[in-house]
């Protein structure tokens, strides 16, 4: 089984930062913004490396805690090789786990820090994670330089970086459980349509999901996804309804909530820290919703399969959070 309660696990606290279009959007106090996307650096990589390294920092002197007091550092990005996040665990003397399911990473580092931070009687595991939407349109589309055209399915990258740290200790977010999701191709090829191509492996794994733990649909207070867009949001239900017989009415979609409806984001945000942003920064907050489903997405391309014409396999994984 693909499932798996979690016992005493917490997510103690988190750190934020968001880019210039996300400060314009739904939520108004991340921790940190950037004024520009260079970030006092010469390039967009090295600006993302500073943000890793911005909301690592942060989050130690926060938790008041040094670097010799984390366990485990796993760290998730979009860069090839993840090398993002390589460069910047180069700075600190941790243990260190890079992760890539693409935009389903949050909940890949939620998942493998829950199984480390179990088999401890004590641990602090750092998960971070970070996108730049202009390193990330250079590497997976166009620089926007080129001013290449695009239709209205494609998702903005969002830009941003987030650090969590999971620890056993009582807080008000607790990690229940998790299912890790199956890999899903359906044969679409266009990688201007990353909420088609993900909203299958969304509906594998949120079925997977209620079916190991034994649970129906309205379960949860709220099923937030990560960044299935506008589009990818309304195939994911009516896929649910047709291929499982499940109306879902308890669903928001964090890429189609993190930015305003007036802003030029297509269908709405991608990359893997639109689900933390939305879900810490948001969600969490309101204190509306106790019972969370948090399922992030990930569409697994690269250019040179896209360029080659093979269609394009995603990735879902499932985490259960009880907020209080």
């Amino acid at each position: 089984m693909a499932s798996k309660k979690v016992n005493n696990v917490y997510i103690s606290n988190y750190f934020s930062i968001a880019g210039p279009m996300e400060k314009r959007g739904t939520i108004k106090d991340y921790d940190l913004v950037m004024d520009d996307y260079y970030y006092n650096e010469k390039t967009f990589e090295q600006a993302e490396i500073k943000m890793q390294k911005t909301v690592i920092d942060n989050i130690l002197l926060r938790s008041k805690i040094l670097n010799s007091d984390i366990d485990y550092l796993i760290s998730s990005d979009l860069s090839n090789q993840i090398s993002t996040s390589s460069y910047a665990a180069s700075y600190y003397n941790i243990p260190f786990l890079g992760l890539y399911s693409a935009c389903a990473a949050f909940t890949e580092e939620l998942i493998v820090a829950s199984i480390l931070a179990e088999n401890k009687r004590k641990t602090n595991i750092l998960c971070v994670t970070s996108s730049h939407n202009l390193h990330a349109e250079k590497q997976f589309r166009f620089p926007i330089e080129y001013g290449a055209p695009k239709p209205h399915t494609t998702t903005f990258t969002a830009t941003g970086a987030i650090s969590t740290l999971i620890t056993r200790n009582p807080s008000n977010i607790k990690i229940e459980g998790f299912t890790i999701g199956k890999v899903v191709d359906m044969g679409i090829k266009d990688a201007k349509n990353m909420g088609a191509v993900m909203a299958p492996a969304a509906a594998k794994v949120i079925m997977d999901h209620l079916v190991d733990f034994e649970r129906n649909i309205d379960y949860y207070d709220l099923i937030l996804t990560g960044d299935l867009g506008e589009v990818g949001s309304k195939i994911l239900k009516e896929y649910l309804k047709e291929a499982y017989n499940v109306k879902m009415k308890n669903h928001l979609d964090a890429g189609s909530e993190l930015y305003l409806p007036n802003e030029e984001t297509y269908a709405g945000a991608s990359g893997p820290v639109a689900l933390p942003l939305y879900l810490l920064n948001k969600v969490v907050k309101q204190k509306k919703y106790h019972k969370i489903l948090i399922v992030g997405t990930g569409s697994l391309h690269n250019t040179l399969f896209v360029n080659q014409k093979m269609s394009i396999p995603a990735i879902s994984h499932a985490v259960s959070l009880e907020v209080i």
